[in-house]
């Protein structure tokens, strides 16, 4: 994401963007006040970012197995573990901010679609240690990789699926009570991120959050992006540039939030 047109669209983000002062709904000033912009340091980021640091210093081959975003055709390819830490992994920041937003809701299910190397899996098992967490991951060779993190950092509440997303959510969803926490961070394509929203949604709950990675990534994630704030149960989001929020809030007026983070 490092191109000229995201360069445009992150400087028309920062013109259009708020912050908590200029956010006159009382359910997302709470959000921006004491979440979102919540920069004290918890105790878990500690132990998390020391193995993300020896991640980048790890010198292994493991071979990648592509599904070719979303396709059922395998490609694979070898590569050194810091390099996919490099390249792949969330940042820091966003990684603690998505662990933050999963403290507030308190959910009893998280989704993740994207496993990569199980940093972002570690914030979100620690931010709320008695849900399930399910997480899905496409390479077997990096689900094993994730698997070996989680356990050096003693998490036991996840179960990590080796597959296609779109194999593997369906039965997800027909067999899960509600969702209370759905994060969205592979195959950026439209079509299926608009699949999985539209898969998740009669499971998400009031007090739900769901969250889209990389609205900017291309001109198809743009898209997906706006139709999804333009769904009708979808009372209200929040574009942060990097991420994106939903909630499915009855009875509150719908309003879509642009915000600088």
């Amino acid at each position: 994401m490092t191109n000229l047109q995201t360069v445009i669209d992150f400087l028309k983000h920062r013109i259009k963007g708020k912050t908590r002062h200029g956010v006159h709904s009382p359910f997302v000033y709470r959000l921006l006040d004491e979440v979102i912009y919540d920069n004290h340091a918890k105790s878990d980021y500690f132990d998390i970012e020391k193995l993300r640091s020896s991640l980048l210093q790890d010198n292994r081959w493991i071979r990648i197995t592509d599904l070719g975003a979303g396709s059922k055709l395998n490609k694979s390819t070898k590569k050194q573990v810091r390099v996919l830490a490099k390249n792949a992994l969330k940042s820091a920041s966003l990684a603690q901010l998505i662990y933050r937003l999963a403290v507030h809701i308190k959910p009893r299910t998280i989704i993740e679609l994207g496993t990569c190397l199980g940093i972002t899996t570690a914030y979100l098992a620690k931010a709320a240690p008695s849900a399930k967490v399910i997480t899905i991951e496409g390479c077997p060779a990096t689900a094993a990789l994730a698997r070996e993190n989680l356990d050096k950092l003693l998490v036991q509440n996840t179960e990590i699926l080796t597959g296609n997303f779109d194999d593997l959510l369906p039965n997800i969803i027909n067999t899960s009570e509600a969702f209370d926490f759905v994060y969205v961070d592979g195959n950026h394509r439209k079509d299926a991120t608009l699949n999985y929203f539209e898969w998740c949604l009669p499971k998400l709950s009031q007090n739900s959050i769901m969250i889209f990675d990389d609205i900017y990534w291309s001109k198809g994630m743009k898209e997906a992006w706006a139709q999804i704030k333009a769904h009708p149960e979808v009372s209200v989001s929040i574009d942060l540039f990097w991420i994106g929020l939903i909630f499915v809030r009855k009875n509150q007026v719908k309003e879509d939030f642009i915000v600088c983070y």
